[in-house]
């Protein structure tokens, strides 16, 4: 690795003998975690309805919080006085921090996010004013202020958060861009890396480390000339991010041989994806690290995951459910999930009881860590396809 990460590791324990998946231990300033691993989204600081040591206690590795909304609200200078992501989340593991551009882009192509929308507020005015060689210029969501972040204020904002892996600066694109426009934001996003690693380098303590994201829609061709100039520049780690297509057969179509061209030697996060079939997939072709804030999100719904189950998904909201003994999940190894009934949890979301999406929150997280075990000791053992076939079932019809 660089010596810009000194403090950094990512080790391949084990390739897979059937498909680029592979053991890996990812060493951070915070502490260790083996991959393939599940990074939680606690979007502002904050963990939907669990402490970090709730999360912890569910099983949890690593979470991760959103640059653009700490930019926007408290601030960096607040986030820096109050001792950084770490103290505010009462979390002592590893920490990831995005680098702002995919906000940039669902708030300003698209009007909403999902971050605002779970917490009841709604953006109904366009934020985005424009972006160009030297940064994005949008309206904050909260007071309406012009707000300009470029690749090295992005840097500056990441380190003020203090989380162990960060992000360059990159332009998200939709369907809504021709290839010429993909073509023109990836090569700019590449420009921005170059300035992001500069400023990365000039203010760099050791307690950082480095992500590139490699961009192109879903044009092959574009993705190749991406990964393979992020290949050479000084990253620590690599990110799959952007648009894949309108699919999951675009989204595996463009991951799997996009894999086949960025580094073996680094840490590969596959940015906002949580689908069983995505992890999977992902998995195979040598993803180490996965984010989305589905779990949690799921929760606030009254939506249970669980394993064997179609989509991995049980929805409490359900009438069936009314009066049902049966544990969320009489197997478990986690206290929560059994000791609560889905009858229980039918009940409480009905009446709006705020413990419902707690309860839910702390039993999604562990079984998706339980998902990410059972992977990783697939691969361990060769058995990944059996495991697949545990966790991927097909709704009775």
């Amino acid at each position: 690795m660089s010596a810009l990460y000194p403090n950094f590791k990512f080790d391949i324990v084990k390739p897979c003998t059937e498909s680029r998946a592979r053991l890996g231990r990812l060493v951070t300033p915070h502490g260790a975690i083996d991959t393939p691993n599940f990074i939680f989204c606690g979007t502002h600081a904050g963990l939907r309805s669990m402490t970090g040591e709730e999360a912890k206690a569910a099983g949890a590795d690593i979470v991760l919080a959103n640059t653009y909304h700490m930019l926007v609200r408290p601030g960096p200078d607040i986030v820096r006085k109050l001792g950084g992501l770490h103290k505010m989340m009462v979390w002592d593991g590893p920490i990831m921090t995005d680098s702002g551009g995919f906000q940039i882009f669902v708030m300003g192509y698209e009007g909403t996010s999902d971050e605002i929308k779970h917490r009841g507020k709604t953006q109904t005015k366009k934020s985005l004013i424009k972006i160009n060689e030297e940064g994005a210029w949008f309206y904050s969501y909260m007071g309406g202020e012009k707000i300009h972040l470029t690749p090295e204020k992005s840097m500056d904002v990441q380190r003020a958060l203090g989380a162990d892996l960060i992000y360059q600066l990159d332009e998200c694109t939709s369907s809504a861009h021709g290839k010429n426009y993909h073509a023109d934001s990836m090569r700019m996003s590449l420009r921005w890396g170059d300035r992001c690693i500069k400023r990365f380098a000039e203010t760099s303590d050791g307690t950082q480390a480095l992500y590139g994201i490699v961009q192109g829609g879903n044009y092959m061709d574009l993705r190749t000339e991406s990964a393979q100039r992020i290949n050479e520049q000084d990253f620590f780690g690599m990110a799959i991010g952007g648009y894949f297509g309108k699919s999951k057969s675009e989204l595996h179509d463009i991951v799997a041989p996009t894999m086949e061209i960025v580094r073996r030697d680094r840490p590969v996060h596959m940015l906002g994806i949580g689908h069983v079939e995505d992890i999977f997939a992902g998995v195979r072709a040598g993803i180490d690290t996965f984010d989305c804030v589905e779990p949690t999100r799921l929760a606030g719904h009254g939506t249970m995951l669980l394993k064997g189950q179609p989509r991995m998904r049980i929805n409490l909201r359900n009438s069936k459910y009314r009066g049902d003994d049966t544990p969320l999940d009489p197997d478990s190894a986690f206290h929560i999930s059994r000791q609560y009934t889905r009858g229980t949890l039918h009940h409480l979301i009905q009446a709006q009881e705020p413990l419902a999406e707690h309860v839910l929150s702390m039993h999604n997280v562990h079984v998706t860590m339980q998902l990410f075990r059972e992977i990783r000791e697939g691969i361990r053992t060769d058995t990944l396809d059996d495991v697949q076939k545990q966790w991927i079932v097909e709704a009775k019809i």
